[in-house]
Parts: structure tokens; C-alpha cells; sequence
């Protein structure tokens, strides 16, 4: 499992990339093995402020759909339109091509909470 060492992550399988107060925010590639072929993304909730821990959207697989959640609390500002129609990107780069949603963080603090690539190296048992 590829888990880079310059990006956080959470115990739902998301990770968050920050870029002073913005950050990349997608799902990890242990995420997408276990999901299998995604189909399709769905994210509503671009301009608006959600809670860490709240969903952000759903993601498709062939067996499955899955709630998205934030990893700290922060208004959604972009979505990867790219998504839309190759939501396959996420199998094939989910840490640079596939990433889900662009927000603006709330709390900084909340940043250092999260695990560190060795942590949830740990949490997978990579």
C-alpha cells in the first residue's frame, strides 16, 4: 500500500494534503483496493461549512457506496470535476489525480490530530 509520508490521515480512510490554510482532501489507497472499481463520486456540498467527522459525499464502487467524511472542519471550495467522468482516477493516482475535494481549514489544530503516515501505516497493518 502506497501511504505518503507528507499527507495525514483518518481512521475512515481519507486523507488531507495542507497547503497553509487549504487542503486536498481524498480517499487513501487502501480505501480504493478495498472498495474495487469506482464508478461514480457525488459530492453536494461545495460551499458549505461541515464539522470534522461530517459526510462530505458518497463514492461508488461496483459492490458498494460509501459515505466520504471531512478529516477537519472546513468549507468545501472545490470539487474535482475531473471525477466526473473518470472517477476511475482514484484507482489509478488516488493522491494526485484523484483527489475529491478542495476545502479551507477551520482549525489548524485539528490538522496535528490526525494520524501520520507511519500511524496509519500501522492502523492497516501496511
Amino acid at each position: 500500500m502506497n501511504v505518503p509520508a507528507n499527507l495525514r490521515y483518518t481512521k475512515d480512510h481519507e486523507w488531507l494534503k495542507l497547503d497553509g490554510d487549504e487542503a486536498l482532501v481524498g480517499i487513501t489507497d487502501f480505501a480504493q483496493h478495498e472498495l474495487g472499481d469506482i464508478v461514480f463520486v457525488e459530492v453536494e456540498t461545495v460551499g458549505e461549512t461541515l464539522g470534522r467527522h461530517e459526510s462530505f459525499g458518497t463514492i461508488e464502487a461496483v459492490k458498494t457506496v460509501s459515505d466520504m467524511f471531512m478529516p477537519v472542519a472546513g468549507e468545501v471550495l472545490e470539487f474535482n470535476e475531473e471525477l466526473t467522468t473518470t472517477p476511475e482516477a482514484i484507482n489509478q493516482d488516488p493522491y494526485s489525480k484523484g483527489w475529491v475535494i478542495k476545502i479551507k481549514v477551520s482549525n489548524p489544530a485539528e490538522v496535528a490530530e490526525l494520524l501520520d503516515a507511519v500511524q496509519y501505516q500501522s492502523l492497516i497493518g501496511a
